[in-house]
This record gives C-alpha cells, sequence and structure tokens, in this order.
C-alpha cells in the first residue's frame, strides 16, 4: 500500500484524525500540543496519528495534503488546517459544532 492509501485509509476509519507529532498525552512540539487541547475542551473525540513515529508518513503527508506543516486536522477525510486555524474555530465555537455534527453522523 502506497502513503496515499495509507492516509486515505486512515482519514476513512476515523471521522477525526489530527496528525501530529507526539500523543495528546506527550506532545512533541507546542503547535500540536495546542491542537490537541483545543480538540479536547471542543469534545471533539478524535483519533490521533504519531508523524514523529512513522517518517514515510510524515513525509508523504504534507504532500497529499498540500499543507506543509504539523499538526494537520482532517475532518470526515477534508483538511481543516494546522494549529492556528483550529485555535480560532475553537475560540470561535466553530469546532465544537463539527465535532457534534460528526457524532451525529456516526449515531
Amino acid at each position: 500500500m502506497d502513503i496515499n492509501e495509507r492516509i486515505q485509509t486512515i482519514l476513512a476509519e476515523h471521522p477525526i484524525v489530527l496528525f501530529m507529532k507526539g500523543t495528546p498525552q506527550f506532545p512533541m512540539c507546542g503547535f500540536s500540543s495546542r491542537a490537541a487541547k483545543a480538540l479536547t475542551k471542543a469534545g471533539a473525540d478524535f483519533y490521533t496519528v504519531n508523524i514523529l513515529a512513522d517518517p514515510q508518513l510524515r513525509s508523504g503527508l504534507p504532500h497529499f495534503a498540500n499543507w506543509p506543516t504539523f499538526p494537520q486536522l482532517f475532518i470526515q477525510g477534508e483538511l481543516i488546517g494546522g494549529c492556528d486555524i483550529v485555535e480560532d474555530l475553537n475560540a470561535a465555537g466553530e469546532l465544537a459544532r463539527m465535532a457534534n455534527d460528526v457524532a451525529g453522523i456516526a449515531n
């Protein structure tokens, strides 16, 4: 399976995915930490992928998403953005709405 297929499989299996450096419990960069905290505050049920543990994924995801930096948040397979966008959406209450919409689809 090539890297694009792997990414598509992850996105198909999980409605909200945060590709980050480290994990929410042990983030390896401040931006990843802030994005995970914003998702948690928004009440989102999200899946994380530690891109530091997979060099192929780390190098392939920026090309797949056409987004050069990490973290990267995807909802329903669509790139939402990085840390600043996640925090802005959370501050506006939109992140919680998006998470609730996804939860409603899952139920």
